[in-house]
Formats: structure tokens, sequence, C-alpha cells
């Protein structure tokens, strides 16, 4: 029997007092567009960090391909947080570069053609880059690995309509045939036409795991779903 590309099984995590992640479990396979919804601070953030391995104080299992987070996952797992990581002295050649050297499934010459699709001056320092240009090399560094999962905290946050489906039409261009994208987001509008399954977080803990094409069979959007859930009135 084929192992789950992830299996989550009883994840915790708590900050001090405060649990933020309370016995989260399930499983992802492959080929699959998922949504990871929820209102900011209800621990999407943090499960995804611990998938990554930049939190590793929790409780509970986390395997990729049935190994537990670590070097070998780290070449399944392309991973865009939400906010900047690049040093500010890097050019779009030196992130290109870099990732080019760190990541074996780093395919460069799609990183340059990207570059030059998105229209991003090779020399030009990520200091000086306007925000969205910082998106967008952010972005293609992500979609130009050869991954097996695809996990992107926030994506759309924090810009316009146009740029939320630049970055859409991004993902779903480049991501690798058969591979499975974990997209975290409190914006469900914009992403419910491309997902096929929702996991939503409230409190800490996972309340809906479902396909969308069940939703749609209730006569529901996943928009109605998460106001349902969350009680949200916009």
């Amino acid at each position: 029997m084929q192992e789950p590309l992830l299996k989550i099984s009883g994840l915790k995590k708590s900050y001090g007092e405060q649990r933020v992640l309370d016995g989260v479990s399930f499983e992802l396979g492959a080929g699959q567009i998922v949504g990871l919804l929820g209102p900011n601070g209800c621990g999407k953030t943090s499960m995804i960090k611990s998938i990554v391995g930049l939190i590793n104080d929790y409780q509970g299992e986390i395997l990729i391909n049935g190994k537990a987070p670590g070097v070998e996952s780290k070449e399944l797992i392309a991973y865009l947080p939400e906010k900047n990581y690049l040093p500010n002295w890097m050019t779009t050649k030196n992130a290109i570069n870099y990732m080019a050297d760190f990541y074996k499934s780093f395919d460069k010459e799609k990183a340059i053609s990207m570059a030059n699709t998105f229209d991003l001056d090779m020399n030009k320092k990520i200091k000086v880059m306007s925000k969205g240009q910082q998106e967008k090399l952010q972005l293609l560094l992500v979609m130009s690995r050869r991954a097996a999962l695809y996990i992107l905290d926030e994506p759309l946050g924090g810009v316009d309509l146009v740029s939320r489906e630049f970055i859409l039409d991004t993902i779903m261009k480049n991501h690798e045939q058969n591979s499975t994208i974990l997209l975290s987001t409190h914006l469900i509008y914009d992403i419910e036409k491309v997902l096929d399954r929702v996991l939503m977080i409230k409190g800490g803990k996972l309340v809906v795991d479902g396909a969308v094409s069940d939703i749609a069979a209730d006569n529901k959007t996943v928009e109605d779903l998460f106001r349902e859930v969350f009680r949200y009135v916009g």
C-alpha cells in the first residue's frame, strides 16, 4: 500500500499556555489542490511551519512520504512563506543561483524564463524592488521547483484583485504534474474554482475536511460553508 504524500496524526502545538493546534489529523495524496482555510491566527501557519521543519517542538506525528520532516522532505516540498525571506542585498540573478545551488529539484532555466515573463531585472536588488516585484520573485523561485508538494502560505494576502488572479494563474500553470498543492488562505472566493478539497481549522482543531464536489452537492459554495463554520458575515 502506497504511503500518503503527507500524513499528520494528532498534531498539537502550544506557545506557552496558548494551544494553537489541538490534535489535527489528515492525509494528502498526490495530485490534489487543497485549500487550508481559516481566519488569521487559527493555527494554519504553525501547522505549515511544522510540516516544512521550521517548528520542531510539536506533539504528534508528521510524515512526508513516510518519513519525518528532514533533509529528504526538503527536496519534496516547495514552500512559499507568508513574508519575504530573501536578503535585501540579493539580485534576481543571485536568488535564482542560490536556489539552484541549494535544491537539486530547482529548474534554473524555468526560473530565468519566468523572470523574463514577469519582467524582472536580473541585476536589480531586492531592497529596491516594489512589493509586487518581490512577490513575483519569491513565487517564481517556488514554482521553479520540481516538487511533490507545494505549500503556499497566504500567497494572495495583501495584493489587489488583478495581482491575485496573476498569482493563482502562475501557480496553476507551473506546478509539477501530479503534484499536490496545499494553499493556505482566508480569501475563499479567489481560490474556490481551483480547489479539489478543503481543510478548515478553527480554534486549533480541524473542523472540516471535505471534497469541494461534496460541498457543491449540498448546494453550497466553499465560501458559504466557511461563513457557516466561522459565523462570518461580510
